[in-house]
C-alpha cells in the first residue's frame, strides 16, 4: 500500500497541533491558541437569532445550489461591494471553501491536470490536489517580494512546466500577502494570455488592511471564485461558503454538487443569509484583528523572529531560523513547555518551511499578551 507521504499527501500539522493542545487543555493546562485561523468572537447576534427562528421546523435539504434567499443576497453582495452583476444561477452554496476547492478542481479540469499554487500556500491546496490525483505546480514567492505572486513569475513557471489552472488566495494564508487592483488585473490578464483557468480564493476578503478587497469578478467572468463565511463573518464551525462559476463549467459543477454533497447544511445557509447583512459587526471584529496585528508582529520581532505585517488576513508568518530549522519539532516543544500553540511552516512550505512558524492574531488581546510573555520565557530558557 502506498503511504500518504509517497502519494504526495502530508498530515495537516496545524490541526494535529490543535488536537495535542486540546488534550493538554483537557488535562488542566492553560493553552494560548494561536495555531488556527479562527476568530475568537461568535457570529453576529442576529445570525444566532435567525437560526433560532427556524429550529422548530423540519431541517430539509435545500435547493442543491443553495437557498434562493442566500444566492440572492450573495448576488446583492457582489453588486454592492464590487460593482459587478453576478447571476444568482452562477452561485453554489458550499460546505465552506473546502468543498468549493473539490468542486472547482473536478468541475474545471481534466483528471490529472496540473494546477499551480504558490509556495508557501494553504496546507490543503497540495493535499487536496494530490488526494484527487491532480498534479500541483508550485511557484515560489519570497519575503523579499512581500510574498506577492507576480505575472512574470506565473509566465516563467508556465514556460518551465505548463499548467492548466492557477489557484491564488488574496489575502493569502499563511503570509497575509494581498495583491492590489492593478496586480490582480495583471494576473488575470496573464492567465488569459496563457490559457490558464484562474481560481480566486477570496475567503479572507473583508480582512484587507490597506483598502477594500478586490474580486477577480471585477476583471473577468471566466474565473472560478471561492469564498467562505468562516473568517470575516466569524463562522468557522458552521462550514458554509460559496462559489461563483463561469458558464462553461456551471452545469458540470452543479451535477457534481448534487451527487457529492446534495446541498450545504440548511441551518448554516440560514445563518449565512443573515450574516451578509451584519457587516458592521464583522468590521468591528476586523478592527480587533487590526489592533492585534502590530501587537503580535512587533512582539515577535522583539523576541528575535523575522516577521513583517501582512497586507490582510490575521497571520504572522515568522522566520524562526534563529531558533530552529525544524518548525514541527519547535512547535511541539513550544506547546509542551510554554503552552503556546502555533502552526509549523512545513504545513505551508515543504521546502523552506522548517524555519517558519505561523501565528494567528485572530484571538483575544489577552491571548496575544499571554503568548508573547510565555514565548519570552521559553526562548530565554
Amino acid at each position: 500500500m502506498t503511504s500518504p507521504t509517497a502519494a504526495g499527501m502530508e498530515p495537516f500539522h496545524g490541526l494535529e497541533i490543535n488536537a495535542l493542545a486540546r488534550a493538554l487543555e483537557a488535562e488542566g493546562r492553560d493553552i494560548a491558541f494561536l495555531e488556527q485561523g479562527q476568530p475568537a468572537a461568535p457570529p453576529a447576534p442576529r445570525v444566532i437569532e435567525a437560526v433560532r427562528g427556524v429550529l422548530d421546523g423540519p431541517q430539509r435539504y435545500t435547493h442543491f445550489a443553495g437557498m434562493p434567499a442566500l444566492r440572492a443576497a450573495l448576488a446583492r453582495y457582489y453588486r454592492e461591494q464590487h460593482g459587478v452583476a453576478v447571476s444568482e444561477d452562477s452561485i453554489i452554496a458550499t460546505m465552506s471553501s473546502s468543498s468549493g476547492f473539490i468542486l472547482a478542481f473536478l468541475g474545471g479540469f481534466a483528471p490529472g491536470a496540473k494546477i499551480a499554487v504558490t509556495r508557501p500556500g494553504y496546507t490543503a491546496y497540495l493535499n487536496t490536489l494530490y488526494g484527487m490525483g491532480y498534479r500541483p505546480v508550485e511557484i515560489p514567492v519570497s519575503a523579499a517580494e512581500g510574498w506577492h505572486l507576480t505575472p512574470a513569475a506565473i509566465a516563467a513557471a508556465h514556460a518551465r512546466e505548463p499548467f492548466a489552472g492557477l489557484l491564488l488566495a488574496s489575502p493569502a494564508n499563511p503570509t497575509g500577502a494581498a495583491v492590489d487592483r492593478t496586480q490582480l488585473g495583471e494576473i488575470v490578464a496573464v492567465c488569459a494570455r496563457l490559457g490558464v483557468r484562474f481560481i480566486s480564493d477570496e475567503i479572507y476578503h473583508g480582512l484587507d488592511y490597506r483598502g477594500p478587497s478586490v474580486s477577480a469578478l471585477e476583471f473577468t467572468r471566466d474565473a472560478i471564485v471561492i469564498n467562505s463565511f468562516s473568517k470575516y463573518y466569524c463562522m468557522t464551525g458552521w462550514r458554509i461558503g460559496w462559489m461563483v462559476l463561469p458558464d462553461d463549467i456551471l452545469r458540470r459543477t452543479q451535477i457534481l454538487q448534487q451527487n457529492l454533497f446534495i446541498a450545504a447544511p440548511t441551518l448554516s445557509q440560514v445563518a449565512a443569509t443573515a450574516a451578509l447583512g451584519e457587516r458592521d459587526y464583522a468590521e468591528a471584529q476586523k478592527a480587533h484583528y487590526a489592533a492585534n496585528r502590530p501587537l503580535l508582529t512587533e512582539g515577535l520581532r522583539a523576541l528575535g523572529f523575522g516577521v513583517d505585517e501582512g497586507d490582510g488576513a490575521f497571520y504572522a508568518y515568522a522566520d524562526a531560523s534563529r531558533f530552529t530549522n525544524d518548525s514541527l519539532a519547535f512547535c511541539k516543544r513550544m506547546l509542551a513547555e510554554a503552552g503556546v500553540a502555533a502552526s509549523p511552516g512545513v504545513d505551508f512550505d515543504r521546502v523552506n518551511g522548517g524555519r517558519y512558524v505561523r501565528f494567528s492574531y485572530a484571538g483575544s488581546r489577552e491571548t496575544m499578551d499571554k503568548a508573547l510573555e510565555r514565548l519570552r520565557r521559553f526562548l530565554k530558557a
